[in-house]
């Protein structure tokens, strides 16, 4: 019989963080029916501690992270510092020490993450990572637990927030891009530098792990293809209203149709309106799953924010904790498939290409010619000319991404093609 209440440290006291403490605190009673044992908070280890945090017990910071993973009392480390040094190191020490660890981080699961279960599954540990991937939104679990018996095919999802505010708002609204963003970080949507974000890092990380649990193999953020959304002009926008369509920065990890290889990638994509992510707005998360028996599956909410993200990570905290009342371990990785990531060149889709041309006879034969001498098949074409100017938008039937990487390659060569203005996939159909 257990005779002291399971000891929690939590690194990290930020927005989710400190939400963390609150709600532990607040709810204790009910956490601890939950659990079956009382859990209290140990240690809290910040950075600033001299900064204010409201309803954060001030006994409890401490500035020595490491010293607070080595006490041999903790059962359980709640991670949200975010990064990979000096957290890689906490996390591994608190491993070592017997503790369970709970993380946020998904830039050390995408990078590190193989490396980390095995720390774990060695020290006989769990380690949880719900909210690293669409805040609120249960996913992870989904993906290890419920679909365990079933084949995941394809995953495609909306898994960043400020994005998908962004890209809403230039739809919505008719604002560029630079206008979209200067709004998105008034509303605290964006970061003050929102590279991760607009440049497509944070929803590759994401990608990595959820295609890591989909299809049973290592992914890492360096096998996940990545394009921002920078480059999305007001011109896109309304060529996909045009096609009836909506632009979004889509996350896709997909089984390949002969089973022997997975892709996983990022980037802007023009999808139909009568696809369930069409209609995700402002700053909301949306993932779709496709499995052979399940059919398929689609999972909503806010994917960012404090209270969203400390609700992910205090459900992985009752299950840590559930285990160690019950000395054993949840689900750890699973990479027995031990599949190839393939390149972006092997992706096979469809896509929108928008040129500059010279508005006279022959070029868009020129155009077409280059498009079938590189086996890519047209399906429609649109041309506007005007003042010896044109632009030539052509929509694709479905072709391997280098046979359009080499009919665009090509088409720059033509004494007629001005420039690219845009390349743009065509997903979701």
């Amino acid at each position: 019989m257990r005779t002291r209440p399971l000891r929690v440290a939590l690194l990290g006291c930020g927005v989710v963080g400190s939400e963390v403490a609150r709600i532990m605190t607040t709810q204790a009673a009910d956490l601890a029916a939950r659990i079956g044992a009382p859990v209290e908070l140990a240690g809290i280890a910040v950075r600033r501690p001299d900064r204010v945090r409201a309803g954060v017990p001030q006994e409890l910071i401490t500035t020595d992270a490491t010293a607070l993973v080595k006490r041999g009392d903790i059962d359980v480390v709640v991670e949200v510092i975010g990064g990979i040094e000096p957290v890689r190191t906490l996390i591994t020490t608190a491993f070592e020490h017997g503790a369970g660890v709970v993380s946020a981080n998904k830039a050390l699961l995408a990078a590190h993450g193989a490396a980390l279960h095995a720390a774990a599954t060695a020290a006989g540990v769990d380690l949880y990572y719900e909210a690293a991937v669409a805040g609120a939104i249960p996913l992870i679990r989904p993906l290890r637990e419920s679909l365990a018996g079933d084949k995941v095919n394809r995953v495609l999802g909306i898994v960043n927030g400020t994005t998908n505010f962004i890209l809403d708002r230039m739809t919505s609204t008719g604002a560029g891009y630079s206008e979209a963003l200067d709004e998105a970080t008034a509303l605290g949507y964006a970061e003050a530098d929102p590279t991760a974000d607009v440049e497509g890092f944070d929803a590759a990380a994401k990608a990595a792990i959820l295609a890591g649990i989909a299809f049973h193999t290592r992914v890492t953020i360096d096998d996940v293809h990545r394009e921002g959304l920078t480059e999305v002009t007001a011109a896109d926008i309304a060529s996909a209203t045009r096609m009836g369509c909506v632009v979004k920065l889509l996350a896709i990890c997909e089984r390949a149709a002969d089973g022997r290889s997975v892709t996983a990638r990022v980037h802007p994509a023009m999808i139909p309106l009568s696809h369930p992510l069409a209609g995700v707005r402002e700053a909301y998360n949306a993932v779709f799953v496709e499995a052979d028996a399940a059919g398929q599956l689609m999972f909503y909410g806010p994917g960012a924010g404090g209270a969203p993200t400390a609700s992910a990570v205090l459900g992985d905290l009752v299950a840590a904790c559930r285990n160690k009342l019950a000395d054993r371990t949840g689900v750890g990785e699973s990479a027995y498939t031990e599949l190839p990531v393939s390149s972006m060149g092997e992706v096979v889709t469809r896509y929108h290409i928008s040129l500059d041309v010279a508005d006279k006879p022959g070029v868009l034969a020129q155009v077409a010619t280059v498009f079938a001498e590189h086996q890519v098949s047209i399906d429609t074409v649109r041309q506007q000319g005007k003042d010896g100017e044109a632009s030539l938008v052509v929509v694709t039937h479905r072709a391997p991404d280098a046979a359009l990487s080499a009919t665009v390659d090509a088409l720059r060569k033509l004494d007629t093609v001005r420039g690219v203005a845009s390349i743009m996939r065509v997903e979701g159909e």
